[in-house]
């Protein structure tokens, strides 16, 4: 099975998903905008309406699209318009890309729920919408936390993240 999160810089989703139980690959990448195979600097600019995103291809058997939904919304600030910490524009939006009515149908009952248990101060931003073409982002974006631990953007954003997430989860 297969989910599309966006939810700010892919390279702090990406590795959180990458310790998620029966997430078998993870890959970073943009949608939703107009642009055919964008490059990383052309989407960071804003003007081609792409998000960074992650493809998340998953075993069912050992974890649910719901369970995936739960990791993303604990994750990131799906409250802020545009924005993931120091990250902002429309390539940072909280955004769930569905692949099935199915899931299309769960995020929404799952923003539902957290809206009406008062989970968060503000209201939730996070857009659900269509999965549309998936474009794989270069090469060097893949696994960059592993491949790059002493990046400074690693070791004060996801680091931190990464820990806080590993205390609440265990693969």
């Amino acid at each position: 099975m297969k989910a599309t999160f966006g939810g700010g810089c892919f390279w702090c989703t990406e590795v959180i998903f990458q310790h998620t139980k029966g997430v078998e690959k993870v890959i970073p990448g943009y949608m939703g905008g107009q642009r055919e195979n964008p490059t990383y600097e052309q989407v960071c600019s804003g003007a081609t309406g792409h998000v960074e995103v992650i493809d998340i291809y998953y075993d069912e058997t050992q974890v649910t699209f719901q369970d995936l939904l739960e990791v993303f919304f604990k994750t990131h600030d799906p409250t802020t318009l545009n924005r993931q910490g120091a990250d902002v524009g429309t390539q940072y939006r909280s955004v769930v890309f569905y692949h099935s009515e199915e899931q299309k149908q769960e995020t929404e009952a799952f923003i539902q729920a957290l809206e009406e248990a008062k989970v968060y101060d503000s209201p939730i931003v996070t857009a659900v919408e269509p999965a549309v073409t998936f474009w794989e982002a270069e090469g060097y974006h893949h696994d960059y936390f592993n491949l790059n631990p002493q990046n400074q953007f690693c070791q004060v954003v996801i680091a931190p993240k990464l820990q806080k997430f590993l205390k609440m989860y265990q693969k």
